[in-house]
């Protein structure tokens, strides 16, 4: 089982779903490049890059792969590109950035139009709030913040076109969103499972985009352990 993190995230941020699947499977969580452990790291930025990241880890392993908001278009195109070594995926509330319907306005769009530093910052005081930024104690601000590079770099290369093509995906894949979520994720993960041959849609009830951290019981047992049985 391979869980794959989101945009200025990092694996620590699967850290609760990981001890819940500790009796299922054997787990990998790792930093993609340019968060955490992977910082710094010259790039490039783009989805098929972090699927190079994620082919040498797995070192011609079979696995289920997992993503969370970005994480979800690496777990997608490696897939597609790894074919029958990818067993099953799952994906939640994943950004479709390069569709036309995609708000511009979305925390992912206004990190592009600043600083890599203050677009970072800017990040994630959209998706957590002013206060809970300004709570975190000075050395985390600073990590997050000298994350922008990376941060700007695969938003803004995500819009320019679509990392995988649905009709490529011959696997089982889960797409979920919480019932908090804002409508361009709950339409965007509605028409992904729809066009996937094999696409599910579900809805994890009262969580909002940080879900593996929030409910992470609920994110195992509805996106994961169906996917192992």
């Amino acid at each position: 089982m391979v869980l794959i993190h989101g945009s200025l995230d990092r694996s620590a941020g699967f850290a609760r779903v990981a001890r819940l699947l500790q009796p299922h499977c054997r787990v990998l969580r790792y930093d993609r490049r340019g968060y955490g452990r992977s910082w710094p790291h010259p790039g490039p930025f783009t989805v098929n890059d972090q699927v190079d990241d994620l082919e040498e880890l797995l070192a011609g392993r079979p696995a289920v792969v997992v993503g969370h908001s970005y994480g979800g278009n690496v777990a997608l195109a490696a897939a597609v590109r790894l074919g029958a070594r990818v067993e099953a995926a799952a994906i939640y509330e994943t950004p479709m950035s390069w569709q036309p319907w995609w708000p511009p306005n979305t925390a992912g769009g206004a990190a592009a139009q600043s600083s890599p530093e203050d677009a970072a910052e800017a990040f994630m005081r959209r998706l957590i709030g002013d206060a809970a930024w300004e709570g975190l104690p000075g050395k985390t601000r600073a990590e997050r913040r000298r994350e922008g590079h990376a941060l700007q770099s695969e938003l803004s290369l995500l819009r320019g076109s679509a990392p995988w093509s649905a009709a490529d995906i011959a696997q089982r894949v889960i797409c979920a969103n919480g019932s908090r979520a804002s409508a361009h994720h709950t339409t965007g993960m509605a028409r992904i499972a729809a066009e996937l041959p094999r696409g599910e849609h579900v809805v994890i009830e009262g969580a909002g985009h940080n879900a593996p951290n929030s409910h992470p019981a609920e994110f195992v047992e509805q996106l994961i352990l169906p996917l192992l049985r």
